[in-house]
């Protein structure tokens, strides 16, 4: 026993991050499926550093009566009870905007794969080749004067939107919350519905409360255009599979680019998969250096409580 509060790391942080932490505390690294290693650090720890796959429910907590403070690095905090920690005093840390800019990049980037197919070439090729090349990869269009629908304009989609017109798109958002026009960065307001019938790309940058579940469903792929570019990097639950499955099957003309998916990883029995309109990424939109390790510094807050220090420090 080193004296020191015990903190168990259950997922990877960036390396600096976590030396800091181990610095002021007794870090051990162990999984939450490690068992019974980690039932047994559970009951001694006072913080718990977590990411996207390790769930803090009562259950949980109800094997840490020392735990004082959990620490997310990543933006939402879906898997965590955030009411069931405030019950036990337990203050949740998380790094909102630690990866913004990352997620804002991949969008764009998912954004073009779609509407702007690239061909490289790896030799030389003669005169014919050259111009049968070149005809074959005219898109049918373009950023500028297309319509960027944004369902959610919080941080990340606030900033989609600055991207948006920037490229002389038409950008519509559709939010629970009324956007004060300076943080709209041009975007216009409409209905949900309106939203999904005007899109020519359609980004989702929604939170993770229950009544998100299923909201692009087959009620809601009806309304889309038939050559929309669907992209998701919020959360896997807001798009049903089988209904984006149907849908991309029955237009071949759109895209689906889906960056987070329910459950994960998924299965051979995803709907999603096989489709050549569709392209799966796994839950890499904010895997950049910077990114990863603007969200490990929840270790700072971490240490915060544990060293007496914590007002105002939680979710």
């Amino acid at each position: 026993m080193s004296g020191r509060p015990l903190v168990i790391q259950t997922e990877h942080l960036d390396e600096v991050c976590a030396a800091w932490l181990a610095e002021r505390c007794e870090l051990v690294r162990c999984p939450s499926d490690d068992e019974p290693r980690f039932s047994e650090l559970l009951s001694r720890a006072e913080g718990l550093v977590i990411r996207t796959y390790t769930k803090v429910d009562a259950a949980m907590l109800s094997r840490a009566p020392r735990l004082r403070v959990v620490g997310r690095a990543g933006v939402g905090v879906d898997n965590i009870d955030v009411a069931a920690c405030a019950a036990r005093g337990v203050v949740v840390a998380s790094t909102p905007a630690a990866n913004t800019r990352a997620v804002v990049e991949y969008v764009a980037a998912l954004m073009f794969d779609a509407i702007r197919p690239r061909v490289f070439l790896e030799g030389a090729v003669d005169v014919g080749r050259w111009k049968e090349i070149r005809a074959g990869v005219i898109a049918p269009r373009q950023a500028a004067g297309a319509t960027l629908g944004i369902l959610g304009l919080g941080k990340i989609g606030s900033q989609v939107a600055r991207v948006g017109s920037a490229l002389d798109m038409r950008v519509l958002y559709h939010d629970l919350v009324d956007i004060p026009p300076e943080g709209r960065f041009g975007a216009e307001p409409v209905s949900f519905d309106e939203l999904l019938s005007s899109a020519d790309v359609l980004t989702v940058h929604v939170d993770g409360r229950e009544g998100n579940r299923g909201l692009l469903g087959a009620a809601a792929f009806a309304r889309m255009k038939s050559d929309v570019v669907l992209i998701n990097t919020s959360r896997g639950f807001v798009v049903d599979p089988a209904a984006c499955a149907a849908f991309m099957r029955a237009n071949p003309g759109a895209r689906a680019m889906l960056d987070v998916h329910e459950p994960e990883p998924f299965g051979a029995d995803y709907p999603l998969l096989g489709l050549p309109n569709v392209r799966l990424s796994p839950h890499i939109a904010a895997a950049t250096a910077p990114a990863h390790r603007n969200m490990s510094w929840v270790v700072r807050d971490v240490w915060r409580v544990l060293s007496g220090g914590g007002e105002g420090v939680g979710h």
